[in-house]
């Protein structure tokens, strides 16, 4: 199947992660920022609120206990950078890479059952995080539940320390 990009301007075109805030990742890590950029990028729906000139490039990275979303036009022209605070996500990440290590030690080894049950916890804190992070941005930013979920997993990418 396949998808479409929308025509809107309303949306991302690239997404980068500043690479001194990376810690080492191991190769589960490495998967979902990949898989979550790819995704991000085919179907998003992104603004920051009072601009019109997208379609948009966000360079994410974390400073002072904040999480930094740098977002230019396509062209590189800054628009606007907001700072998140990463008080209301450090409960949730750390339980969602307590859970996320659960999941990949059991699909190496444990029982489709037991599979299943890990990755609904799993899927059911992602989704959590997804609505902290819709809910935090809500003011600067307009991002449909899809594209929260994807910034989410970018989140936890930038808080991974290996």
């Amino acid at each position: 199947m396949t998808r479409s990009k929308p025509a809107s301007k309303d949306r991302l075109v690239a997404v980068t992660l500043d690479e001194a805030t990376i810690g080492r990742s191991n190769p589960d890590v490495e998967h979902e920022r990949a898989v979550a950029i790819y995704d991000l990028i085919e179907q998003n729906s992104f603004a920051p609120v009072g601009h019109d000139r997208g379609p948009y490039a966000l360079n994410l990275s974390l400073k002072d206990n904040r999480l930094v979303f740098d977002i230019r036009r396509a062209d590189g022209e800054p628009v606007i950078a907001h700072l998140i605070s990463l008080t209301p996500f450090k409960r949730i990440v750390k339980d969602y890479f307590l859970i996320c290590d659960s999941y990949y030690a059991a699909i190496r080894t444990a029982t489709p059952d037991r599979i299943e049950a890990i990755d609904m916890g799993r899927r059911g804190l992602h989704d959590e995080g997804s609505r902290i992070l819709q809910d935090a941005i809500k003011r600067k930013m307009k991002v449909d539940f899809d594209t929260a979920r994807r910034l989410f997993t970018l989140i936890c990418v930038l808080h991974w320390k290996g």
